[in-house]
């Protein structure tokens, strides 16, 4: 499997750098997105890689983004949807949408959306970076998506990355039979400089000494270069979520009838797309 197109978000740093340069020299293009110009440009430097630059935090950024890789680049074989984050504190995006749902989750619901053709074209393997947070934090209520009642930094991120795994299974129920197969990980806890901006507890891991016993960069994307240059639905069961490249269970919601479909045919109001039958 060479000769293959790869687009990694959230690339600049931690997993998605890291996975960046395990996928490199394979004889597939390795294409980087980032929202800092800086260390995007820098890793795309270092592995000879093309990139691109968008803030998941506008969707008209991710619209941009989606137009200039769907004309550069006819067949997707994978896309690896990365990026993510946790706020200090809830804030709406110039978009009006609450920034951790909008940046881990919609962000890239339209970006995958707007580039069905080419994921098509490429048979692609989609890939969703969760986290255990789904079951330690997550519990979608439909009516408040958007956490206005009852916010707090840990329970938007669990709800987000919930919703990863919801997006992955609705994904392969929606798209398995024209040649698509997505999945979802959690990377484990590592040490990068996630949370750093965060008043999340989890920000006191990634801080202090017990950063030491944490993963690196490099074991958290393990799982993510497997599912990306691994025979989907023979190395792997399809629509599944991952840990240490085993199915794992993730929080009871992610199995709940009929939650997936509700949460993207919600999600594509919110961004402005028509949902697909």
């Amino acid at each position: 499997m060479t000769g293959r197109t790869i687009i990694i978000t959230g690339a600049s740093d931690g997993i998605g750098a890291a996975a960046a340069r395990a996928l490199s020299g394979r004889g597939d293009t390795v294409v980087l997105v980032g929202r800092s110009p800086e260390k995007t440009a820098a890793v795309a430097r270092e592995l000879g890689a093309p990139y691109y630059l968008a803030d998941f935090a506008s969707l008209a950024e991710v619209r941009e983004l989606a137009a200039t890789l769907a004309a550069a680049y006819p067949r997707i074989d994978v896309l690896a949807n990365n990026a993510g984050g946790i706020m200090a504190q809830r804030e709406l995006t110039v978009d009006g949408l609450e920034k951790t749902l909008q940046v881990n989750h919609l962000a890239p619901f339209l970006l995958t959306n707007l580039l069905l053709p080419n994921l098509i074209r490429g048979r692609a393997t989609v890939i969703a970076t969760s986290s255990a947070a789904n079951e330690l934090f997550g519990r979608i209520d439909t009516d408040d998506l958007q956490n206005e009642r009852k916010y707090s930094s840990n329970r938007a991120y669990g709800d987000a990355k919930l919703a990863n795994i919801l997006f992955a299974r609705e994904l392969d129920f929606r798209f398995r039979a024209q040649g698509i197969a997505s999945a979802s990980f959690h990377p484990g806890v590592i040490a990068t400089n996630f949370a750093a901006g965060s008043s999340s507890p989890m920000r006191v891991m990634y801080r202090t000494v017990v950063r030491r016993l944490l993963g690196t960069a490099e074991t958290g994307a393990d799982t993510l270069v497997w599912l990306a240059t691994s025979r989907p639905g023979i190395d792997w069961p399809l629509g599944e979520y991952f840990i240490k490249r085993r199915v794992a269970k993730a929080a009871r919601q992610a199995y709940e009838a009929g939650l997936a479909t509700w949460l993207w045919d919600a999600s594509a109001e919110l961004v402005g797309l028509s949902s697909p039958d």
